[in-house]
């Protein structure tokens, strides 16, 4: 009887030194990264705006509590670029559109915030050498890139993701206009990654296609763009999601038509967008509800696009 007491007595003492929080977080982080393609099959932008938020702070709850876990940084990660992408960017769109000079700086900001989160999240997988080398001389960051596993892959996309956000939300800082090459050049090492080793997500192999075709169209062809880049880029990303993904055509469709002055050009492919169900690709519903909801906004505004 008294060893069994003993007994007892150990293993209870063995449980008050482990951090029940701790415990609880990371069994609840494999159900959440488990739950997570809910969010992307949500059909409803208005529901999807409102909930997001709230996971993403519950989320990061967790994660003040275990701020090593992966899982946590994993979905903190993609979740605060996609909601600024999806979202807190719209706004900034819609708003740059109606000439609100007041909301487009209010949104600006928030962008500003929104993809830090994303690039700072992303910085933390990837490792302290990223967090102190990224901003430095293009031979540093060649040599960081070349140095970064192809199992990075993940955390090194959307960490150009952002960068590249947060260089598009403040042009007006020539310092921040500086680090467009480190976006580019982590975005082809990205695809290096992927000639490697092909990712089995079809929507995360467009991503870094997505952004370089943003990249090239986002300044005029004398300020050094290249919608012709752009557009490849475009159509690979509408290749290899088989034309189910609809966000690489939308921005085609606006940024490689206004770059080129096609109005025809822009006004068929936004066609083939909203001729095309949001469902054709239900683990993406909410990507192509976003993508409906550009190529409204831009038929909308097609003359002043074009004036």
């Amino acid at each position: 009887m008294p060893m069994r007491l003993a007994s007892v007595c150990a293993a209870l003492l063995g449980l008050a030194s482990c951090d029940i929080a701790k415990i609880t977080v990371n069994t609840t982080s494999k159900v959440l990264l488990r739950a997570q393609p809910s969010l992307k099959m949500e059909a409803d932008y208005e529901l999807a705006r409102q909930a997001i938020p709230g996971t993403l702070k519950t989320v990061e709850g967790f994660w003040i509590v275990d701020p090593e876990n992966p899982r946590l940084i994993k979905i903190l990660t993609e979740g605060f670029c996609q909601y600024g992408s999806g979202f807190v960017e719209d706004d900034w769109e819609a708003a740059k559109f109606a000439k609100d000079i007041d909301a487009v700086e209010y949104h600006n900001e928030r962008s500003t915030k929104i993809f830090t989160r994303c690039l700072n999240y992303a910085l933390a997988n990837l490792g302290e050498r990223w967090r102190t080398e990224i901003f430095g001389s293009p031979e540093v960051v060649a040599k960081l890139l070349a140095d970064t596993s192809v199992y990075c892959r993940f955390s090194l996309l959307f960490a150009s993701l952002a960068l590249g956000s947060l260089v598009n939300h403040n042009l007006t800082r020539v310092e921040m206009l500086g680090n467009l090459p480190t976006v580019e050049a982590m975005l082809m090492r990205v695809l290096e990654m992927d000639a490697e080793r092909p990712p089995e997500d079809k929507a995360h192999a467009a991503l870094p296609h997505i952004a370089l075709g943003m990249l090239y169209t986002g300044r005029a062809k004398a300020l050094g763009g290249d919608p012709d880049r752009g557009r490849k880029h475009f159509e690979e990303a509408i290749k290899l999601t088989d034309g189910k993904y609809l966000l690489p055509r939308v921005l085609m469709a606006y940024r490689v038509g206004k770059a080129n002055n096609d109005r025809t050009f822009f006004y068929e492919q936004l066609k083939i967008v909203l001729e095309t169900a949001p469902n054709v690709w239900p683990e993406q519903r909410l990507a192509n509800e976003v993508a409906h909801r550009k190529a409204r906004r831009y038929l909308k505004y097609g003359k002043d696009i074009f004036e």
